[in-house]
């Protein structure tokens, strides 16, 4: 494959757009767990949702998918959305959100650059929830190349980072 100049610095993903069953479920878990904003609902079985009025983080559809099931595993497809948060007590709220709706964490990380929570989403979607640390804290390797890692991530002490 020939070698391309990398893309533009600034370049960054502007939106999801989830295929979803139940288009009500889907927006009670996306704005009523999580807190998202919906922008706009189409009569056509579509919503649009936004942290902070931006016209759409996550795009919801029943198009091609109204009452059906998650694509069975050892199939291709989004393995997660990964929905980043500003502060570290910003995730504590979310963790928080997640936690008083009863819904169960698959795992949470740390990895170094960044402290992580997974979940499922109602239409079995994986979801991150996550913050990044300041990149001046990112771990390097002694060659100078990032260095990740995955720890268990203390939920009870994240918890406590919560803002009142």
């Amino acid at each position: 494959m020939p070698q391309n100049p990398a893309v533009h610095a600034g370049t960054r993903i502007g939106h999801v757009h989830l295929k979803v069953a139940d288009l009500d479920r889907a927006l009670g878990f996306y704005c009523g767990v999580l807190g998202f904003e919906l922008m706009q609902r189409m009569s056509s079985g579509a919503a649009f949702i936004s942290a902070g009025g931006y016209h759409h983080h996550i795009g919801l559809n029943t198009w091609e998918s109204k009452g059906g099931s998650p694509p069975p595993p050892g199939t291709t497809g989004l393995y997660h959305t990964a929905i980043l948060y500003p502060t570290r007590p910003a995730l504590a709220d979310a963790l928080h959100r997640v936690l008083s709706a009863g819904i169960a964490l698959d795992g949470a990380s740390d990895h170094g650059v960044s402290e992580a929570l997974y979940l499922r989403d109602p239409d079995d979607n994986g979801v991150e929830l996550y913050w990044d640390r300041p990149r001046e804290r990112w771990p390097f390797g002694p060659d100078g190349k990032l260095a990740m890692v995955t720890k268990r991530l203390d939920v009870e002490e994240l918890l406590r980072q919560r803002e009142a």
